[in-house]
């Protein structure tokens, strides 16, 4: 019969460190275990001084000693990892060398929501996308790729009161804060804190491009189904870095039904396609919406998603309308209050319809072409 020491031991390596997500055991984080009759003294070393997570994983800790039983009182005596033990747990996460984790060979699918023009209402959809997939169960990562107009953190509910969630530090590794399940990473998140309004950013094209590609390989997501990338309006610097560093990424084109912006929103997704993505398809946002006397509201008239939809499905593969997202005084007041509506309100016309999409794009299948699998010929 195992020992108390190795109960104790085993329970409170099931425990998961709720940055990384991974067990303590696996991340060498549990250290002396002794036992006075049925008294136990619990070692935790955590990654950093100041572990955000610290609290949380005391509690847990404590909590999972305190389940085994036969075990009476229980001290805790929390340390530090050493700057080897943090550099080796670096290495371990990251893998060798500092390749891009989301390459051609990787299975996490990239989708990389886009718009022709500004003000369509992308990232209010990419967040509360990205929350319901979540919610669907899968492991979910989310790149604010829109560099000058970051707006996630306040949509996720990771910026309030004038102070922004930060990533914790691991060495060169980012760990990123974590909201309704979605690990997100933002540059609101770098920027002037005590702001209601944030810093702004005056960058062009190299400084752009470094930026996305730290957010791609310096920031640990852990093993995702999905990342999503919520990208700014048109065709500049970051789609260009977009499809050299992602290729194979998938995109979602966002309009509304506006003419105006549906010509434009055609060119994102041609543009896409020259760097070898492939369009899964369109999101009208901002749809006609049904009144309470039961008149419709098409606001910005109506046929622009089948529009985009049909435009790109010319010479190529079809492009399907994969939703259209009614105009929603929920939706608009949700992202004021940083509390996603397919969470706040899910029987909200619009909440129904991005929780609809989000079926419908978790279950389009994972690509394997051309992506090598884990076996050799004997």
């Amino acid at each position: 019969m195992s020992t108390l020491v190795d109960r104790v031991r085993e329970a409170v390596g099931r425990v998961q460190d709720p940055e990384l997500r991974r067990p303590l055991a696996d991340l060498d984080m549990v250290r002396d275990i002794a036992a006075d009759g049925d008294d136990v003294t619990v070692g935790i070393a955590l990654t950093i001084v100041g572990c955000p997570a610290a609290d949380r994983i005391e509690r847990e800790v404590r909590e999972a000693a305190e389940g085994v039983p036969g075990v009476g009182d229980v001290a805790l005596e929390l340390g530090v990892m050493t700057p080897d033990e943090r550099r080796a747990l670096t290495e371990r996460l990251r893998g060798p060398g500092r390749a891009m984790p989301f390459g051609p060979d990787s299975l996490t699918r990239v989708v990389a929501v886009t718009s022709g023009k500004g003000g369509v209402g992308k990232s209010t959809l990419t967040a509360n996308l990205a929350v319901a997939l979540a919610q669907r169960g899968l492991r979910v990562g989310l790149v604010d790729a829109d560099v000058h107009g970051f707006s996630i953190p306040g949509l996720l509910g990771l910026s309030r009161g004038g102070e922004t969630a930060q990533p914790t530090r691991l060495d060169d590794l980012m760990l990123p804060p974590v909201a309704h399940g979605v690990k997100t990473i933002s540059i609101g998140m770098f920027l002037q804190r005590g702001s209601d309004h944030g810093g702004a950013v005056a960058w062009r094209g190299p400084m752009l491009h470094r930026t996305i590609n730290q957010f791609l390989t310096d920031v640990h997501f852990g093993d995702l189904d999905i990342l999503l990338l919520d990208m700014p309006p048109g065709t500049g610097d970051i789609a260009i870095s977009v499809g050299q560093l992602l290729p194979h990424a998938e995109v979602l084109v966002v309009t509304t039904p506006q003419q105006a912006a549906s010509d434009v929103a055609v060119r994102s997704g041609l543009v896409a396609r020259q760097t070898g993505q492939s369009v899964i398809g369109v999101v009208e946002n901002m749809a006609a919406m049904t009144l309470p006397d039961g008149t419709i509201l098409d606001l910005f008239g109506a046929g622009g998603g089948a529009e985009v939809a049909a435009a790109l499905s010319e010479g190529a593969d079809d492009v399907p309308l994969l939703a259209s997202i009614p105009l929603s005084p929920g939706l608009r007041r949700a992202g004021d209050e940083g509390d996603p509506v397919v969470v706040s309100a899910p029987e909200d016309p619009a909440a129904r319809a991005i929780t609809e999409l989000a079926a419908a794009v978790a279950a389009r299948p994972r690509g394997l072409a051309a992506r090598p699998l884990p076996f050799s010929p004997r």
